[in-house]
């Protein structure tokens, strides 16, 4: 399978066709397709890149295709399944294999010494939960794990019964992905999210595409960046890996093009750091930049830096110290490139950077990101129409989540609020964010873990640590729509809670009801479903998280009856306590949702002096403790997330694998080693701790020298426990020193 020379086209079509087809589901699949993105209709589960004012008639991407095949197949999981494939059978089972299995259909429950999971009922599921949670010796011994694809209803509800028991332990997959960003503009800034509008993206005239892969993980953004290119925008992409769609695109509904073949030229740059050079690459362009105001080359927005910022002189002084050599060696680029690219940020007049976990998963990960936020303070590129800061998240409401109180580390002003809405007092300590949660688990401080959607085993680092931790728990239960690796690494006692799905219509006491999710650009707005659920045994994630609420807490002090039925009431509850979403229910109708508005954006900086900061980070190298390849972890065209919906990568010519190593050719050579040989890759860590997998095929890639790539969650077992990011304790997925040798597993192993 040969790479492709662009993103989009007819084999975006052919493959959408190709998963409608696999799912059994044309018609479902289909009905739920044309309500998607659109004005009241169906939020995508795939990714979080916002709808634009006036959506096409097919305002879906290839991979909202396979999250709504997936959603909407044919296929289904019954007790029968569970009575023929033991939990360990299942284990043995790749994630492929597990996803192909369809529909989780009724509640399953694997009791104490059990080797399968059997059917129960609901009432007896949440019977016997309401007494587990009843019986802990301490609330902060229960865990409750969000994934981003919760509704801002569930999500509402579900910070509030942790905190109703007294816990704020609530790690999420922020924790995994995006937390650097969260804490890195915060204390820059003020806000955690993105500045810029979809409607920035028409005015900026340089936008920097970094550590990400728009065609495989948000293809809708390809749409915006290729009107911007159209109009005579300068794109710069930064990425280790020479991705297609970073290059050329056709969009799948211009017919003219689908029949010319004319693709448009998306990155008129393409800068190939090495695997965590960014931030040696981004102090290198502000370096310049000074050298260019010195020599009177280049303007400064003086007025903005001396009214709204703090820290210029700590920077200037910090960034003229800097040595070119070590810049120039870290980032892998010649000083004359970072010079050019200096120079085109120095020139332009609006600029909006852009960026994902390929730079949020570094150990430098949050300077990283606060020396692109300096960048843009130097111009006054805060606030300014086509200008400002482009988080990308990855799941369609992790955001949201965050906004819900989806938070280990809550702020006062959000417990004060719920205090004075539900007349409790929600407790203060800071509770486990995802890393801590399996260190907690490790040494049998946890005994309750709940999962509201997501795959936590296979999204987790240092795979054999995590789940030898998991299994020390007495409880484990996860609320899903389909099986994954986590319902099979169990604790004493399992649990896996079917729900319905957002393509699926949600009726309490005879009322259809809606849900509301927040996308990257803080748009609020509808998502109501309209398939015919899988079973009739679903049941919606809100109404779940009220049962087992009402069954601990009883009615008395917060009605969860009421959430279960009826969810404007949730809502109003929401409205009341978080001030942005005052007049929730209201506000729900306008037909794109409505604004929450950016305290950043107004020049209204939320940080501890009230002013935007300039944060100076000393420069250091990258450790690798002597290994000779630095590894990144990437998704493969078919999966999202660690949802893995087939077996192919079309855009890097894989085809029907998922154990792969990308290497430059130059490496494999002089590793004397072939294209497709396999190997096996150990981690080179300071604890000395073997963590191997094996059995990798080697692939040349254009990809940086010195630098690897290959799948999670298979290389999920490199990543120690403790390479985590300063600062936000992110897991270090894009940075893992490694060796690699000739396997002594064979084709067939």
């Amino acid at each position: 399978m040969k790479n492709k020379k662009h993103a989009g086209g007819f084999g975006s079509i052919i493959s959408s066709l190709q998963f409608l087809k696999q799912e059994k589901t044309f018609i479902n699949g289909t009905k739920a397709l044309f309500r998607l993105n659109k004005k009241q209709g169906i939020d995508c589960p795939g990714c979080a890149w916002p709808d634009p004012k006036d959506p096409s008639y097919a305002e879906f991407c290839e991979n909202g295709v396979k999250a709504i095949a997936a959603e909407t197949t044919s296929k289904r999981i019954t007790a029968d399944f569970f009575k023929q494939y033991s939990i360990d059978e299942l284990y043995s089972k790749s994630d492929f294999w597990l996803e192909q299995q369809g529909r989780l259909t009724q509640p399953m429950y694997k009791p104490l010494g059990s080797t399968h999971y059997q059917a129960i009922e609901w009432n007896d599921l949440f019977a016997k939960l309401h007494t587990k949670i009843k019986a802990l010796e301490n609330p902060n011994r229960a865990v409750f794990y969000t994934s981003g694809r919760t509704s801002n209803e569930a999500a509402f509800l579900y910070q509030l019964l942790g905190r109703q028991l007294g816990t704020n332990n609530f790690p999420d997959c922020s924790n995994l992905c995006h937390e650097s960003s969260g804490v890195a503009l915060k204390e820059s800034i003020g806000v955690g999210k993105g500045t810029v509008s979809l409607e920035d993206f028409e005015h900026a005239d340089l936008i920097f595409v970094v550590g990400q892969n728009p065609a495989t993980n948000h293809p809708r953004m390809l749409t915006d960046l290729q009107h911007a290119a159209k109009r005579g925008a300068t794109i710069v992409s930064i990425n280790p890996l020479k991705e297609v769609g970073l290059q050329s695109f056709i969009h799948p509904q211009d017919f003219k093009a689908l029949l010319t073949g004319n693709a448009t030229t998306i990155s008129s740059h393409y800068i190939q750091v090495q695997v965590g050079g960014d931030f040696a690459f981004f102090l290198g362009m502000t370096k310049h930049l000074f050298e260019l105001k010195e020599k009177g080359e280049t303007a400064f927005d003086t007025d903005f830096i001396n009214k709204q910022t703090e820290g210029f002189e700590n920077l200037k002084n910090t960034i003229t110290n800097l040595n070119w050599d070590n810049l120039v060696e870290e980032c892998g680029i010649p000083k004359t490139t970072i010079e050019e690219i200096a120079q085109l940020y120095a020139k332009a007049n609006a600029t909006i950077f852009c960026w994902a976990m390929g730079i949020t998963q570094h150990k430098h990960a949050v300077a990283t990101i606060q020396q692109m936020t300096n960048l843009l303070l130097l111009k006054g590129y805060i606030g300014k129409k086509g200008a400002g800061v482009c988080p990308v998240r990855g799941h369609s409401n992790v955001q949201g989540d965050r906004t819900m109180g989806i938070h280990e580390k809550p702020p006062v002003a959000f417990l004060e609020a719920l205090e004075k809405t539900f007349r409790f007092t929600p407790p203060t300590k800071h509770g486990y964010d995802a890393v801590n949660t399996i260190k907690a688990m490790d040494e049998s401080m946890v005994d309750f873990f709940m999962g509201l959607g997501g795959n936590f085993v296979a999204a987790t680092p240092d795979t054999n640590f995590t789940e030898v931790a998991i299994r020390k728990c007495k409880t484990t239960l996860h609320v899903s729509t389909k099986l994954n690796r986590s319902h099979l690494v169990t604790g004493e006692e399992a649990f896996i809670l079917p729900c319905l799905g957002r393509t699926e219509i949600d009726t309490q006491n005879g009322i259809e009801q809606v849900v509301s999710v927040e996308d990257s650009m803080s748009m609020v707005h509808l998502s109501k479903g309209k398939n015919t659920p899988a079973s009739k045994q679903l049941l919606s994630e809100a109404y779940i998280v009220a049962s087992i609420a009402e069954g601990v807490f009883g009615n008395d002090t917060i009605a969860w009856n009421s959430f279960k039925t009826d969810y404007n009431l949730i809502r109003e509850k929401i409205s009341e306590t978080i001030s942005d979403f005052k007049g929730y229910n209201e506000k729900l109708k306008a037909p794109s949702g409505f604004f929450l508005g950016n305290s950043a954006a107004d020049w209204n900086w939320q940080t501890h002096n009230k002013k935007a900061n300039f944060v100076a980070v000393p420069f250091t190298k990258n450790e690798t403790y002597g290994a000779p390849f630095k590894l990144m972890t990437v998704r493969s065209h078919d999966q999202y997330n660690t949802t893995v919906y087939g077996l192919n990568d079309r855009y890097r010519g894989i085809k029907n694998e998922r154990k792969v190593l990308f290497i430059h050719p130059e490496d494999l050579r002089q590793l004397n080693l072939d294209e497709n040989d396999l190997v096996d890759i150990e981690t080179k860590w300071h604890d000395n701790t073997t963590r191997l997998v094996k059995g990798f095929k080697l692939k040349s890639f254009d990809i940086s020298k010195g630098c690897l790539a290959a799948y999670f969650p298979e290389t999920n077992t490199l990543v120690p426990i403790d390479a985590v990011a300063d600062k936000s304790n992110t897991p270090m997925s894009k940075f893992i020193p490694v060796s690699i040798s000739k396997s002594t597993q064979s084709l067939n192993g």
